[in-house]
């Protein structure tokens, strides 16, 4: 891989794992399904999680590819909008109050243990959860203006998109099995509020440099 090929891959993946790092709604659903089931079965709402967000990709990788690809025009002004996106992410995540990370704490979980869910009946609740999120599509969307040229391979965008997509269960998996203890759940709780505000400062960051380099092409 050479150095501009590196370079792409290291920007995407970096600001879409600093994005997973950020509390969200799948986020919270996958500390509840934690909660609730017990780590085999809450692992589907993280492959439904997962299949969702390669759906987007594949649209993003194979959909947008050619329209963008064919006006410059456009090109530029999709990435003014992802970063603009990516800005919009971050001053949500800054501008965010203490007490909007209160829902992330889920202390009774012995009243849920009579009401355990199927493999695949938490697949359909992650899936529907993360396709019927459109800020999914428009982070990818955001991401994917900087690698969607010309001058990237089919092969390296498909590659990029399998390895999110793995990323994305990986990380939710990790975080069911993280969150299976009382101790890691409440010091994770406590934290959140902090990794909400450092991640999004530098996914603002990101917004802003995609931004100025398609304002100045």
């Amino acid at each position: 891989m050479d150095t501009g090929l590196m370079s792409v891959f290291l920007t995407v993946a970096i600001a879409h794992f600093l994005a997973l790092l950020s509390p969200g709604p799948d986020f919270v659903l996958v500390v509840k399904s934690a909660i609730r089931n017990k780590s085999k079965n809450a692992v589907g709402v993280a492959a439904g999680i997962a299949f969702a967000n390669s759906v987007y990709i594949g649209l993003c990788l194979v959909g947008v590819g050619s329209i963008l690809a064919a006006s410059v025009p456009v090109m530029i002004t999709l990435k003014i909008i992802g970063g603009l996106f990516l800005i919009y992410l971050a001053f949500q995540a800054l501008k965010a109050r203490r007490m909007a990370y209160t829902n992330l704490d889920i202390v009774d979980s012995t009243s849920q243990l009579n009401k355990q869910h199927s493999f695949w009946a938490e697949f359909v609740t992650g899936f529907m959860s993360g396709i019927l999120n459109p800020k999914n599509l428009l982070f990818y969307l955001s991401l994917f203006t900087v690698v969607l040229t010309s001058d990237v391979s089919l092969a390296f965008k498909a590659g990029l998109g399998a390895w999110m997509t793995m990323v994305v269960f990986l990380w939710d998996v990790a975080i069911i099995y993280l969150l299976s203890t009382e101790k890691v759940r409440c010091r994770f709780t406590k934290m959140a509020y902090y990794i909400d505000k450092v991640t999004g400062a530098i996914l603002g960051l990101i917004g802003i440099t995609i931004v100025k380099s398609a304002i100045t092409r």
